[in-house]
């Protein structure tokens, strides 16, 4: 198959051809829900944690005799019915990671990106140089391309265009490399350069 590749100023340039097998497959659903679902789990730091009863220090003695006093009886300070005594259920850190294998993870970002294709919300651009962080100007060209919330992927991102970007809302930028799901997703257009283009398709399509 064949994307439009547009120039700077929105024009159509010319066609590069691509591979069916990346940016033409059927969508699966239920593949990129599980993968998506996987990795905002696998980002959860899951390190809250409350002290039980024999995790609280002190505590060691009985407080008082068991008889004698009027008192109930006690064998400890920290039992959960004391002021700062252990929580009676505490929370534990917990792992949240889930398992995704290579070929599932490769599979859901294809469907993505031929998802997008279908759609209309992946574009193709001949580069994006910045030599110079310049905001206004790339501003200038999400305007004329007409593009208010975007991920800009390249081959590998130059700090120029990076802080060119990262004042302007809902504009994100990164390379093939740093790649995800969640990324693709999270904005309404994809712009990617040919080079990233080619990039990804080498990557995809083993």
């Amino acid at each position: 198959m064949e994307l439009n590749v547009l120039n700077q100023t929105g024009a159509k340039a010319k066609n590069i051809d691509v591979s069916d097998k990346v940016f033409g497959v059927d969508f699966n659903e239920a593949l990129v829900h599980q993968v998506v679902t996987a990795y905002l789990a696998g980002g959860r730091s899951g390190t809250r944690a409350q002290k039980n009863r024999s995790a609280v220090s002190g505590g060691g003695a009985k407080p008082w005799r068991q008889k004698g006093t009027g008192r109930a009886r006690a064998g400890t300070i920290r039992s959960p019915i004391w002021r700062s005594g252990g929580v009676t259920f505490p929370s534990a850190s917990q792992d949240f990671s889930q398992k995704v294998n290579k070929k599932m993870y490769r599979g859901a970002l294809r469907s993505i990106l031929s998802e997008l294709v279908r759609k209309d919300r992946l574009v193709t651009i001949d580069s994006m140089d910045f030599p110079a962080p310049k905001t206004r100007v790339l501003a200038e060209k999400l305007k004329r391309l007409e593009m208010d919330d975007v991920l800009i992927v390249d081959a590998e991102v130059e700090d120029g265009l990076m802080l060119s970007a990262r004042n302007i809302p809902h504009v994100d930028v990164c390379a093939v490399k740093d790649l995800n799901p969640v990324r693709l997703l999270s904005h309404e257009k994809v712009l990617i350069t040919s080079a990233a283009a080619e990039k990804i398709q080498g990557w995809l399509g083993e």
